[in-house]
C-alpha cells in the first residue's frame, strides 16, 4: 500500500521569518497518517530542518546540479541538499524546464545523482496548454516520463513522479478529474510497464492549483497519491487542510 504524500513547493519564496509557518505545521501534525514534505528555498533548507527537527515534517530541495561538485557557480549538488537536512529533491518543475532550458536528459542525470546520495527524486512531468490542445498530452507526459527517470534504481523508496499539467499551474485553472484520472492511470502503466511490480509502490501526485476547496475531490481519483502544492503550501493553515483531505482520501 503506497502512503500518501502531500508535497510543499515554496518556489522562490520565503525568508527566515517563513520558519514559523513550518514550524506551525508540523505542531499541527504530530502524528500524521499521510507524508508530509516541504521543499523551501536553499537558503532555508538547513534552518527549516534544525526547526521541524524531530517532527514527522520532512524537508526537501528544490533542484540540484547533476554533478557532485566542481565549478559550477550558484548550484547546489544532492550531496550539499543532504548536508543541509533535505530528504527529498524536486527535479525537472515545469520553471526549470522552461526557465533554465532543462531537457528530460538532464532531468535524469539530476535524478540519477539524487539516487547515488539516497535521497528521493520528485520528477515532474506535464504538459502545455498548446500541446494539450493539440490532443499530445499522454504523448508529451509519456516521453518525459521515458526521458527523465533512471532506468536503474527507480523503486516506491526512492521515485516519486508528479504530474503538473504547465497551464494550471498558478492559474486557477484545474484539469477536470477524469483528465486528471487518464493522466494517472497513464503514469501506471507506464511505469508497469517500464518497472514491473516494483512501480505499483511509487506516489503520482498531482499538482497544479491545488487548494483546501478542490483537494478532497482530485484525492479521491484514481492513481493519485497526493499533491505537489505551489502556493497554498506557505501557510500552515492552507496547507494543513491540504493534508486534512489527504489524509480522509480513499487508502491507495
Amino acid at each position: 500500500m503506497r502512503r500518501k504524500l502531500a508535497a510543499g513547493n515554496w518556489k522562490m519564496n520565503g525568508t527566515g521569518a517563513s520558519l514559523s509557518e513550518a514550524m506551525a505545521l508540523a505542531a499541527a501534525h504530530p502524528d500524521p497518517q499521510v507524508d508530509i514534505l516541504l521543499c523551501p528555498p536553499a537558503t532555508l533548507i538547513d534552518r527549516m530542518a534544525d526547526a521541524v527537527h524531530g517532527s514527522r515534517l520532512a524537508v526537501g530541495g528544490q533542484d540540484c546540479h547533476a554533478a557532485a561538485s566542481g565549478a559550477h557557480t550558484g548550484d547546489i549538488s544532492a550531496a550539499m541538499l543532504a548536508d543541509a537536512g533535505a530528504s527529498y529533491v524536486i527535479l525537472g518543475h515545469s520553471e526549470r524546464r522552461t526557465d533554465h532550458a532543462e531537457t528530460d536528459a538532464a532531468v535524469r542525470a539530476k535524478a540519477e545523482a539524487v539516487l547515488a546520495e539516497g535521497l528521493v527524486a520528485v520528477v515532474c512531468v506535464g504538459e502545455t496548454d498548446a500541446q494539450r490542445d493539440a490532443g499530445q498530452t499522454l504523448a508529451v507526459v509519456g516521453a518525459q516520463i521515458k526521458g527523465s527517470l533512471p532506468d536503474a534504481g527507480v523503486t516506491g523508496q526512492s521515485v516519486v513522479v508528479a504530474y503538473e499539467p504547465v497551464w494550471a499551474i498558478g492559474t486557477g485553472r484545474v484539469p477536470t478529474l477524469d483528465q486528471i484520472a487518464e493522466v494517472h492511470d497513464f503514469m501506471r502503466a507506464e511505469l508497469v510497464a517500464r518497472f514491473g511490480d516494483a512501480a505499483h509502490g511509487i506516489r503520482l501526485l498531482y499538482g497544479g492549483s491545488v487548494k483546501p476547496s478542490n483537494a478532497a475531490e482530485i484525492f479521491a481519483t484514481s492513481n493519485v497519491d497526493g499533491a505537489l502544492v505551489g502556493g497554498a503550501s506557505l501557510t500552515a493553515a492552507d496547507f494543513s487542510a491540504i493534508i486534512a483531505a489527504l489524509e480522509a482520501a480513499p487508502a491507495a
